[in-house]
Parts: structure tokens; C-alpha cells; sequence
């Protein structure tokens, strides 16, 4: 009989994520070759310098599923653009073949089924392999590994370790550098802490210190690899004091600031720099405008947004590099630098088939020395699905489903509200659900489900301000998650409307009766960035109410009209 292992390299051989040369163009891999290591991990070389870029991992230490978004909308000028495209139209953009290793690693179409087919992805000890691969084939001197944040979080082990776990697995993979995000929500001593302690460039050029108005971070750092030097300009996300607890880091200010990027990017090229890096987290749309801003940034390797693009996006001259996240891909960037300038580049997305590439010893044994106090915990079953269980989407994910399902009965709320995060794992119909699982949805530092009573119109504002985040027409006053969700009531929304207008026929499902702006109602929800917020922790809310009904089986939610 044959294992996943081999039918995959027998059966699956309709295409693989190979990557363009300047002229563009997404690559199929002809079907007579096959799946295996080495045709996901090969490419055509070219030039002197390679960039390997992993970004938005959350922790996520060992293979999974993670189902793409099946609506990613695009407001204004970016309608219709990648990474605003989804489902078939992707297919349909990237000449791939439905059903194919590619429609499985890059969509959500017929994902319970291709998921069953292909299995799970990621596994640091498989992104382990490939960067020793690209390391040995391209020689150490002539590549930078870069890491764009949201690392350190997104687990039950990052949480009890306070990101611990995926330090030491992160320092034991050699990076060059790194910025950050959700890494801050571990708190000022914490992330200091850390960071002076890392043994590579933590780089953050748009944060401040607040009592002196001066940089907190280092913000670029100079490599020279293939004989070129190599200045990599960090830029941590701008709107964390925002999307997350102010009180956690108060000394430290964020922003886009846009003009400090081209400060730097004149100062590199001054200092001889002959290619220029920008590592972000600023999100895929506000990475897109800025590029086309700034003059002189060769390469933007994004993150935040969790997007994966087979080919770049090239504004302004410059590469806009989407590696996905969950350790689901590494983008390889191949540069050919000649007389100070990039004349040249190669590119790959390499999706991370945990049954395909051959995990690395060292690293695999190194994971399960960090998971191994955690292991009877992490594996302890707490339910089982039905249902397939995912969080990615504009309006609403099914384990949020579940979670707003859980605070209107163990909160005794008419109405819940959970976080639209893009992080979270997926299960498919039939898993178990346990600790690890659930926790993989709601893991952090502030994880209080609060029990509050607000007015129809505080309701409002809240889903408007959400709804600005998401679709404001200008990239730069984007803050890059998805709509917050919404359990025991239903609204419509018209992206394109200005704040204030976007939401309207607000309605209380248990009685159909619309929303009355003056009647306050009562609310449960969970990750606010308020300080001393009362309530158990979000996971236990999860697991008792699982503990009453342990088979999770979702209707379709259909509380959110979209129009426009």
C-alpha cells in the first residue's frame, strides 16, 4: 500500500510553485516529473545573492492545515488586484490547474478534499531542510535568511513560554535579521529582554522611544553577501499600539513613517549599498503604496496580511514579496547585482508539503525538546468537529463561529464579538478538536472574555470603526486584519461607503428585531485593549462550553449581508 508520501510523488505531478525571471510569468512544472523534494525545492539559478524570506509563523511549530481566505476584498484603486483576487479567479490569474498542489497551497477551493489528498503544511523542521538546502546550493555567504515577525506567538507553548519555544527554534535556524508585531504583546520587559539577547538584528526603524523621541531600535543593518552589500531596513507594524494593548509597551511609539524610510534608503546607497531591503510588516496594501512612494527600495519582503503570491508584485522597480504565513511557504529571492544596481532576479514560492519534504533531524528533535512539558496538555482532547473549522475571511471564520457561539451561552450574552485575527489554525470535518487546537485560535497575553453591556449605537460604532480598519480607501489608514465577528446578530455592510455608513440592518437574531441605537444590549467578547479587563480566559469559555456540547457541527452563517 502506498504511503501519502508516495502517492504523492506518483499521483500529484500537475504542478509546482516555481517562480519567474524579470519578464514576469508563473511557471508550471511539467506533470510527467512529479511532487518530491526536488521539484518543489529546485530552481534555476541566478545571480550572486539569494533572500530567504519566512514571515507570520505564530508559533506555529509542527505541520497544519490553514485554508486561505475564499474573500479577500479590495477597496478603491486595489480592486481586483492581488492579493485581492481569491478562489477561481486566483486559479484562473495564475493559469493553475484546479485540484493541483498549488490550488490546495494557495486557496480555499475543494480545501477538505485537497486537504485529505495533500495533507498538512509547514512544520519548522521541513522550513528547516529547505533553508539548509538554499544555504548549500547557493553557499551561507551569499544568502540572508529574514524573518518579518509574528513569530513568537500563536500557541499554547508560546504563550506558557512566553515565546521561549520559538526563540530557541528561531535562533537555532541562523537568521540575519528580524522585525516584529505581536512580539510586543509580551510586554516591554519581555520583548527588551529578548531582543538584547538575540544573536541576530532585531530591526525596527519606525519605532520611538517616547521620552526622548528617538529610534528605540536599530533601523537598518548593512550585510555584504555575493560580493554585494546589503542594507535591510526593518519596519515593525505601524498601528500596534492600536490593534493591541497601548499599556503593554508605553514608552515606545509606532507609525509608518514614511519619510524615515527614505532617510534611510538614501543613507544605505550613501554607504554603498547596492541593494536595498525593506523587511515589513506593514501589510500587503500599505507595503504597495509605500513602494510607490519611495524611490530606491529594490526588494519589499511584507507581511501582516498573511498573503501568498506566487509571483511579485513589481511597483515602482520594486519586488513586492508575499511569503504567506504559518510557516505554510519560504520565498527565495534570487538576485543578480551587477555594477551597484539589481539587473536581474529570480523568484520562488515554496510551499511547505510536510509529506513531501523530509523534516531535519536536528531541528525535529529540537521541537519536541521544547513541546515535551507541554506534550499530555497539548494533545488532551476537548471535542470533536464536523464541521470545517477556520478562521481566514473578510467577515467571518467558523472556529470564530464557535467562539462567539461559546460567549453568548457561557457569558449569558444576547450578543458576541470576537477579534477578526488572520491567525489560526483549520480542522477539517471528523478531527478532534484539543487543547492545542483551541488554542491555536486564542492564544496571547490578554485573553479576558469581558461581559458588558453597550448601546445599539456603541454596537455601530465599533463594526464601523472595524470596517474602516479593513476597507478605508487609503491603504496607509489600513490596520490589515479582517471584520470583527459577530455572534446572535446580523448586519449588512457596503464596503465602499465612507465610516459611519458602511453598516446598517443591524438585527437581533434570537427575536429578528433590528438593533435599537438607544436600547443597551448585553455583549461578551474577548481581547480587549483595555487594561485590568475582567473575565476568564477566552479558552476556558471555549472548553466548557465544548464540555456540554462536544461535537461541533456549524449552519452556515449567513448574519452578514455584503453589498455594493
Amino acid at each position: 500500500m502506498f504511503s501519502r508520501r508516495e502517492f504523492l510523488m506518483a499521483a500529484t505531478a500537475t504542478s509546482a510553485l516555481l517562480g519567474s525571471g524579470m519578464a514576469g510569468g508563473w511557471s508550471k512544472l511539467m506533470a510527467q516529473q512529479g511532487l518530491s523534494e526536488d521539484t518543489l525545492l529546485s530552481m534555476e539559478p541566478k545571480g550572486n545573492l539569494t533572500l530567504v524570506h519566512i514571515t507570520d509563523i505564530h508559533a506555529q511549530l509542527k505541520p497544519l492545515y490553514f485554508r486561505e481566505p475564499s474573500i479577500n476584498l479590495g477597496i478603491g484603486d486595489v480592486n481586483g488586484l492581488p492579493p485581492h483576487v481569491t478562489g477561481a479567479d486566483f486559479l484562473k490569474l495564475y493559469d493553475i490547474e484546479p485540484g493541483s498542489p498549488d490550488a490546495y497551497a494557495l486557496t480555499s477551493e475543494d480545501f477538505v478534499s485537497l486537504a485529505k489528498t495533500y495533507g498538512r503544511m509547514g512544520g519548522m523542521d521541513r522550513v528547516a531542510t529547505i533553508i539548509k538546502r538554499i544555504r548549500s546550493e547557493r553557499g551561507a555567504d551569499n544568502c540572508l535568511l529574514l524573518d518579518g515577525g509574528d513569530t513568537w506567538q500563536g500557541s499554547y507553548t508560546a504563550n506558557k513560554t512566553l515565546g521561549e519555544d520559538m526563540i530557541t527554534v528561531m535562533n537555532s535556524l541562523e537568521p540575519d535579521a528580524m522585525t516584529g508585531h505581536w512580539e510586543f504583546t509580551y510586554g516591554t520587559d519581555r520583548v527588551q529582554e529578548v531582543i538584547d539577547a538575540l544573536p541576530f538584528a532585531f530591526l525596527g526603524s519606525n519605532i520611538y522611544d517616547n521620552e526622548w523621541d528617538e529610534p528605540a531600535f536599530e533601523a537598518w543593518k548593512m550585510f555584504e553577501r555575493g560580493g554585494s552589500k546589503i542594507a535591510v531596513i526593518g519596519q515593525a507594524f505601524p498601528y500596534t499600539p492600536i490593534a493591541n494593548p497601548r499599556w503593554m509597551i508605553p514608552g515606545w511609539s509606532f507609525g509608518i513613517r514614511e519619510e524615515d524610510i527614505a532617510k534611510h534608503v538614501e543613507e544605505a546607497r550613501a554607504e554603498g549599498a547596492e541593494v536595498v531591503v525593506l523587511l515589513s510588516h506593514n501589510g500587503f496594501d500599505v507595503d504597495r503604496k509605500l513602494a510607490s512612494r519611495v524611490d530606491g527600495i529594490d526588494v519589499v519582503l511584507t507581511g501582516h496580511t498573511h498573503d501568498a503570491l506566487p509571483e511579485p508584485v513589481i511597483v515602482n522597480g520594486t519586488l513586492v514579496i508575499a511569503s504567506g504565513s504559518n510557516g505554510k511557504f519560504v520565498s527565495r529571492v534570487d538576485l543578480d547585482v551587477k555594477d551597484g544596481k539589481v539587473a536581474g532576479y529570480g523568484y520562488r514560492l515554496i510551499p511547505v508539503f510536510s509529506d513531501v519534504i523530509t523534516p531535519d533531524a536536528d531541528m525535529a528533535a529540537l521541537i519536541d525538546e521544547v513541546r515535551a512539558p507541554f506534550a499530555d496538555e497539548l494533545s488532551r482532547k476537548i471535542g470533536t468537529t464536523e464541521s470545517l473549522l477556520y478562521r481566514r475571511g473578510n467577515f467571518n471564520g467558523t472556529f470564530d463561529d464557535l467562539i462567539c457561539q461559546a460567549l453568548l451561552e457561557e457569558r449569558d450574552a444576547q450578543i458576541s464579538l470576537s477579534p477578526g485575527f488572520r491567525w489560526g489554525t483549520s480542522l477539517l470535518p471528523g478531527q478532534d478538536i484539543t487543547v492545542e487546537d483551541l488554542h491555536n485560535a486564542c492564544a496571547m497575553t490578554y485573553p479576558a472574555a469581558y461581559r458588558s453591556q453597550m448601546s445599539g449605537q456603541t454596537i455601530k460604532d465599533i463594526l464601523e470603526d472595524v470596517g474602516d480598519n479593513l476597507f478605508n480607501k487609503d491603504p496607509y489608514y489600513q490596520q490589515g486584519g479582517d471584520m470583527v465577528r459577530v455572534g446572535g446578530m446580523g448586519y449588512t455592510i457596503d464596503p465602499n461607503k465612507e465610516i459611519g455608513e458602511r453598516i446598517s440592518g443591524m438585527t437581533l437574531l434570537a427575536t429578528g428585531e433590528a438593533i435599537d441605537p438607544a436600547k443597551d444590549y448585553t455583549v461578551a467578547g474577548w481581547a480587549s485593549v483595555n487594561e485590568d479587563t475582567e473575565g476568564p480566559a477566552i479558552w476556558d469559555v471555549v472548553e466548557n462550553h465544548l464540555s456540554k456540547h462536544p461535537t461541533v457541527k456549524l449552519p452556515d452563517n449567513q448574519s452578514v449581508k455584503v453589498v455594493g
